[in-house]
């Protein structure tokens, strides 16, 4: 797997409290039960909480991939390339590339070697949705977390019928077990309506 099997948990520890140190500098912030987190960092503890519970046999780069899928996004803002899909590429692209350098810094640093780190960004990059059970458990966990944390200030953003078309192509991107889990996921009286309607 590229890393030391005899001391596992001391290299995800380490891993998984360098990302969190990272993204504790997020100067934007949400609400989560009631407390307001750096938004990264907490994104980023629902990530593993979710993956976690979705395949309880997770290994070291799934719960790395959760807890760094947005490592420190708010450093290369949206807003400083153009506007427009081929402006949006670019940032996509420039996120990628420094997504990656800086996570292998971290999980060599944890311990792990560059194939470990390789791995990880795959599973961020989400290659191999479709074809790995592990980019598809992420990817569920990515929704999930839309929906606990981002899907009513969006709604606001975007209405109730443009939120609803959001939401179907959330679902549709989402496995069974995940969809199923969706509906249980406490949620506003509205969300839950648009999500009930989505789901329809």
């Amino acid at each position: 797997m590229g890393f030391d099997a005899a001391a596992p948990n001391r290299q995800l520890n380490a891993a998984l409290a360098a990302v969190d140190a990272a993204n504790a500098d997020d100067p934007h912030t949400i609400v989560v039960n009631g407390v307001a987190r750096p938004k990264e960092q907490a994104h980023a503890e629902l990530m593993t909480e979710w993956v976690r519970r979705l395949d309880p046999e997770a290994d070291d780069v799934q719960l790395v991939a959760a807890r760094a899928h947005h490592l420190r996004r708010w450093a290369l803002a949206r807003s400083d390339y153009p506007e427009g899909r081929a402006g949006y590429l670019r940032w996509r692209a420039a996120q990628g590339k420094r997504h990656a350098a800086e996570v292998a810094d971290i999980v060599t640093g944890a311990g792990y070697d560059g194939a470990f780190a390789a791995e990880v960004s795959a599973i961020v990059a989400k290659q191999g949705l479709g074809t790995d059970p592990r980019v598809q458990t992420h990817e569920d966990a990515l929704c999930l977390v839309f929906l606990q944390t981002q899907l009513d200030a969006l709604a606001d953003k975007l209405g109730d019928d443009h939120m609803a078309e959001v939401l179907a192509k959330t679902l549709v991107k989402m496995s069974a077990a995940a969809r199923e889990i969706a509906q249980a996921v406490d949620l506003g009286d509205r969300a839950a309506a648009l999500l009930e309607a989505a789901s329809g």
